[in-house]
This record gives C-alpha cells, sequence and structure tokens, in this order.
C-alpha cells in the first residue's frame, strides 16, 4: 500500500508547488476534478460521497498523528541519551576531582638506595668539573647524536597525519577526536532530512565498529586500534544530521594512532596533552599527565624534572643530617 502511494508523490508534489493559495487551493483542484471528470458525488447516492471522504479523512488523519508521536517519542529519547551522556562526563570530572591525590613531597630511602643516589650524584659532579674544552666536545657529540635520532624519528614518521586540535584526525567520511581516556568520533550525513534512530545502523564491539545509513555502504566498518568499554561507550544523534559515539579506552595511559586499524595513522608524538580536557581523567591518570607537563616545561627551560628535583631534595637533607651527626659526636 505504501510503495503504490509513494509513485504519485512526484507528481502530487509538483501539483502543489504550482498552487499559490496552499492547501485550500490543491483540495479545490482535487475535488474540482472530481467533480468534472467523475461521478464521485452523484454515483454513490448523495450522502455516500461525503460519508467516503470522512472515513478517508479519519485515517489519515490518525496516520498523521500517530507519525507525529512516534517522532516526539524519538526525539525525547534523543534528548534523554544527551542528558544521560552529559551527566556521566559531569559524574567522572567529579570523581576525578575528588580522588586526586597530592604526591608525596618526601620519600624516605633505604641505606642502599640512598648510597646510591650518593654515587650518582657523585658522578654528575665530575662532569662539571671537566675542562671547557672536552665539555664543549661532549656536547657536541651528543648534540650530534641527538639529531640522528631525531632523523631516525622522523624517519619512522613519515607519512603520517599531523594531529588535529583535539588530538585526532579529520578524515573524508568522519572525524575524531580523543583524550587519554575517551574517544569522540563524529559521522556528519549529508542527507536533506532530519535522520532518527531508526535510520541508522551502529554496531560496537570490544574489537570492532561499525556505523552508517541503512542501505548504504557503512560510513566505518572495522577493527579498533585498540581495545574498548564497551559498556562505557555511548551516543547519539547531533542535530539531527550527524552521529556522534564516544568510546571508552581500556588503557587510559597511551594515545591512539587512528581509531580503526584501516585508518591513515596520526604522528602521536605531536599530540598537546594541554588540549586533553584534564579533569575528563580519573586522580591517577591525571597525576601522570601533569607531572608529564610539569618535566616536559621544565626541560624546555633548562630546569630540574619532578625526579631530579626530588633527588636534589633528598641529597641536602641527607648531607643536613651528616652534619647533625658530626656535631653531636
Amino acid at each position: 500500500m505504501s510503495s503504490d502511494a509513494d509513485k504519485f508523490d512526484g507528481m502530487l508534489l509538483a501539483m502543489a508547488q504550482q498552487c499559490e493559495g496552499g492547501v485550500q487551493e490543491l483540495l479545490d483542484v482535487i475535488f474540482g476534478f472530481l467533480a468534472r471528470k467523475t461521478d464521485f458525488y452523484t454515483g454513490s447516492g448523495g450522502s455516500g460521497a461525503e460519508a467516503l471522504m470522512m472515513e478517508k479523512f479519519k485515517k489519515y488523519e490518525s496516520m498523521a498523528r500517530e507519525k507525529e508521536d512516534q517522532v516526539k517519542e524519538e526525539r525525547q529519547a534523543e534528548e534523554r541519551k544527551r542528558k544521560e551522556l552529559l551527566a556521566k562526563k559531569k559524574a567522572k570530572e567529579e570523581q576525578a576531582r575528588v580522588s586526586v591525590k597530592e604526591e608525596p613531597k618526601i620519600k624516605e630511602l633505604t641505606d642502599e638506595e640512598a648510597e646510591e643516589l650518593q654515587k650518582q650524584i657523585h658522578e654528575e659532579s665530575k662532569i662539571t668539573t671537566q675542562p671547557a674544552e672536552e665539555v664543549e666536545e661532549n656536547g657536541k657529540a651528543a648534540e650530534d647524536n641527538k639529531t640522528s635520532e631525531d632523523e631516525e624519528e622522523d624517519e619512522k614518521d613519515k607519512g603520517k597525519l599531523k594531529p588535529n586540535v583535539g588530538n585526532g584526525a579529520d578524515l573524508e567520511n568522519y572525524s575524531w577526536t580523543q583524550t587519554l581516556g575517551e574517544i569522540e568520533l563524529n559521522i556528519p550525513f549529508n542527507i536533506s532530512f532530519p535522520i532518527k534512530s531508526k535510520d541508522l545502523i551502529v554496531e560496537i564491539h570490544k574489537k570492532h565498529i561499525k556505523a552508517g545509513l541503512k542501505g548504504h555502504p557503512p560510513v566505518i566498518d572495522g577493527d579498533f586500534e585498540k581495545d574498548i568499554k564497551v559498556e562505557e561507550t555511548t551516543w547519539i544523534i547531533q542535530d539531527r544530521k550527524s552521529l556522534l559515539i564516544s568510546i571508552e579506552k581500556v588503557n587510559k595511559m597511551e594515545w591512539w594512532s587512528r581509531v580503526v586499524k584501516t585508518d591513515p595513522e596520526i604522528n602521536t608524538k605531536k599530540v598537546q596533552p594541554e588540549n586533553s580536557k584534564l579533569s575528563d581523567l580519573d586522580g591517577e591518570t591525571r597525576s601522570v599527565v601533569e607531572k608529564m607537563m610539569y618535566d616536559q616545561r621544565q626541560k624546555e627551560m633548562g630546569l630540574p624534572t619532578s625526579d631530579e628535583q626530588k633527588k636534589q631534595d633528598v641529597l641536602k637533607k641527607s648531607v643536613t643530617l651528616s652534619t647533625r651527626d658530626l656535631h653531636t659526636h
């Protein structure tokens, strides 16, 4: 029945577009046609035509209202899913803020560890007493070695994409961004109608993903680069034109170079941790990332990293304690 009715849609749409008076003029055209070219009004015995007209009116009125109710329900379901996703993210942020703990500033060393630290610092102090010519020569050799290492790394990364502002990639049919904790995959659809849940195919497993429009080739269909948490992965329809999938990583201590193994890789060495939302991470992961960022900035300024600073603090403390022991004895 539906396919038979659909075949006249093009013809009726063309008629409606030519009726400048809107629905009233369109109805005048249809009922005028029935009066001029058929026995619709006279053949059924007068009132029969009106009864038939009301029967059809009630039938399609009921169908239109059911469709409207269905659209409302789908919109409400999409809105609920969107709110659930936002609430989930806020809950994670709150959990991260509560669970973050400061790392102890002073670590007590055993006698063996203190002796090893003393030897290490003694060896480092020898470097600072080398003749200027030797220091310069050693520095030049180290720099040459570093340059060759950089060239080797660059060679491995040739052909890889530069990460976008979200530490992911903008591909032909979709784009993705990432934090250490999750991937956000955005699939836009170039269509002339608002998409609904029933129009989509979304299949997400621990190692595989498939998503796209029903009746069309999938936009993405492949094995994940890494394992994911299926139970923590969600998706919603955005602006009725695109599909947004939030994918939870199993390993929250590494950057992905691609979403599926058939995608081109990004250069993860160019990922900017500052662009990630630290508040989205759990307390332990957030502490590690903040430490990485701090150490990177310290190295750029030629200052000691957090680990090096701890060694210096422990040494100072050890020297102070040794001095006190001397005075005591």
